[in-house]
């Protein structure tokens, strides 16, 4: 999305991917994830978080309309709700909602937000590609960069087999990898892997109505039927791997909350990696010592739905304009 809203401002732009664009085998968490558009339980966190989430949510609609009109693809967003079953404090969450002039409903102990959408990742990355594309966009996938060093102008970044990338700017929106490239220019840049496991059942359409959250985990259903079930949270580094014991673990949540899913099969298991920050909160800003290095990453658990606002925070960093949202707080810690 960063490389969409620049290329709109009229820049030429090249997309760096250590592996496959849209590629279900790169562990990256935007393909992995389930597509809630939407900060879970948003009373929890700072309104720094909120506020960058509420702002990409509600730019969802034109970007998705945009991407069907022009590329063919359907990134399936769909307004469906979320019922959020207790525990919950009820009192925190009706106060927030009428604060941030959010809908909701209180349906026998349930809360409803029944603006709540989802868009289907896989779809949204391919139409992203493919938008990309025909802009004329350079995709240099399977190239990975080295780690920077300590200078004042990034005039050449090296990639891991010694090919030299020039640029005027570099972004590096490089998820939960984005500290190994920085680690010796930017110390306290506190971004770590976090594994998140997922189930993928089949069920027939129209089974769940609404995204239902509760005590940490939640299910969603695709118009197709297929219907997602997570997620756990694990610190364990850069393993893309999954557990038994996590599925069993995922598989007894859902089946407590939907009891439809007692004895369906389980269609898929997999796992991607959230870049981790503390509170959730990314770093969106100019790189402290490097004059032509910025930094978009560090969305944790809501790349998706932080990355239309993120994208033109970002861009409007570079374009030395007054951005939509007060950038100070997403600074690259120094």
């Amino acid at each position: 999305m960063t490389a969409m809203e620049l290329t709109k401002r009229g820049f030429r732009v090249t997309v760096v991917e250590r592996n496959q664009i849209a590629s279900q085998t790169s562990g990256e968490s935007s393909w992995a994830g389930a597509g809630l558009v939407f900060p879970l339980l948003p009373w929890m966190y700072r309104d720094e978080v909120c506020h960058l989430a509420l702002a990409g949510a509600n730019l969802y609609p034109s970007i998705c309309e945009q991407l069907l009109y022009e590329t063919g693809i359907d990134p399936e967003l769909r307004q469906c709700g979320m019922l959020i079953k207790p525990p919950y404090d009820e009192t925190s969450a009706t106060d927030w909602c009428k604060r941030n002039k959010v809908d909701f409903e209180i349906i026998n102990q349930d809360l409803l937000l029944p603006g709540v959408a989802q868009v289907r990742n896989p779809r949204l990355l391919q139409a992203l590609k493919q938008w990309l594309l025909l802009q004329g966009v350079t995709l240099l996938e399977h190239t990975q960069l080295a780690p920077v060093h300590e200078i004042s102008t990034l005039d050449v970044w090296q990639t891991t087999t010694g090919e030299p990338l020039q640029a005027d700017l570099f972004i590096v929106t490089s998820g939960a990898w984005s500290y190994e490239l920085l680690k010796d220019t930017t110390a306290n840049l506190q971004i770590k892997p976090m594994r998140g496991q997922i189930l993928l059942y089949q069920m027939p359409p129209g089974t769940l109505r609404h995204i239902i959250y509760q005590d940490g985990f939640y299910l969603l259903q695709r118009q197709d039927g297929y219907l997602l079930a997570g997620s756990t949270l694990e610190d364990v580094g850069f393993d893309t791997g999954v557990t038994e014991s996590a599925k069993h673990e995922m598989q007894a949540k859902a089946e407590a909350i939907v009891p439809e899913l007692k004895g369906m099969p389980i269609h898929k298991h997999w796992s991607g990696l959230r870049p981790g920050t503390p509170e959730n909160m990314p770093t969106i800003s100019r790189h402290p010592a490097i004059a032509n290095l910025y930094l978009n990453t560090g969305h944790f658990r809501y790349g998706v739905t932080m990355a239309p606002a993120s994208s033109k925070l970002v861009t409007a960093l570079i374009m030395g304009e007054t951005p939509m949202i007060d950038a100070s707080p997403y600074a690259c810690a120094t």
